[in-house]
C-alpha cells in the first residue's frame, strides 16, 4: 500500500536542495575556476588516475544515458503494468524535465565555464540524481525509499569521482547538480501529488 510523503517533509527537502544549489557557487572564484575544496579533491583524484588511467572511465558508467534511460523506462513499465499510472507518468516526465530546466535555465544562470561548456550544475549529476530521486519519491513505503536513496548515494560517490578524474567537472559542480536535481524533482512531486489528492 502506497504511503504518501508529508508536505512539510517535501518542502524541507526542496529548501535544502535549493540552498545547496545557491550556496555552492559562493565558494567558487569569480572566474569560475576551481574552489579551494575542488583543488584538494582534484589533486587526490589525479594521483589515483595516474596509477590506473582506465579507472575513471569505468566509474562514470552508471551515469551514462545508455544505463539510466533503460533503467528509467523499466521502472515506468513496471509501475504502469502494476496499475500505478501516477508513478509511471512521474518517472517518465519529471527527471527529464529536471534535466531540461538545468540545461536551459540553471547552467546559463550561473554560467560556470569549463573547457567549452557550462559545467554548473553538472548535467550528468542532475540526470542521475533526478532519476534516483523520482524512484525514491514514488516508492511504496519508507523502507524502500531509504534503500533506494542509500544505493543511489553510494553509487553517486564513485560516479562523481570519475567525472572529476576525467576532467568533466569540478566537485562543486557535482554537489550543486545533486542539490538542483533533488530540489527540482521533489518540487514537481509535491505539486503533482497535491493535484492527485485534490
Amino acid at each position: 500500500m502506497y504511503r504518501s510523503i508529508p508536505d512539510l517533509r517535501l518542502t524541507a527537502v526542496v529548501a535544502v536542495g535549493v540552498l545547496v544549489t545557491v550556496l555552492v557557487p559562493l565558494t567558487v572564484p569569480a572566474d569560475g575556476g576551481p574552489a579551494a575544496t575542488d583543488r584538494v579533491l582534484e589533486e587526490g583524484l589525479q594521483r589515483a588516475g595516474d596509477r590506473d588511467p582506465g579507472l575513471f572511465a569505468a566509474l562514470v558508467i552508471p551515469s551514462n544515458g545508455y544505463v539510466l534511460i533503460p533503467l528509467l523506462l523499466l521502472g515506468v513499465l513496471l509501475y504502469a503494468r502494476g496499475g500505478n499510472l501516477f508513478a509511471a507518468g512521474f518517472l517518465l516526465v519529471a527527471p527529464e524535465l529536471a534535466v531540461a530546466i538545468n540545461t536551459w535555465a540553471l547552467k546559463p544562470l550561473w554560467h560556470r565555464q569549463l573547457h567549452d561548456y557550462l559545467a554548473y550544475p553538472s548535467g550528468h549529476t542532475v540526470q542521475f540524481v533526478a532519476i534516483a530521486t523520482a524512484f525514491v519519491l514514488v516508492a511504496a513505503d519508507g523502507r524502500t525509499r531509504i534503500a533506494v536513496g542509500v544505493v543511489a548515494a553510494v553509487v553517486l560517490v564513485p560516479v562523481g569521482a570519475g567525472m572529476v578524474g576525467l576532467g568533466y567537472h569540478h566537485p562543486t559542480d557535482i554537489v550543486g547538480g545533486a542539490g538542483a536535481a533533488v530540489a527540482l524533482v521533489t518540487a514537481m512531486y509535491a505539486g503533482a501529488d497535491r493535484l492527485r489528492r485534490h
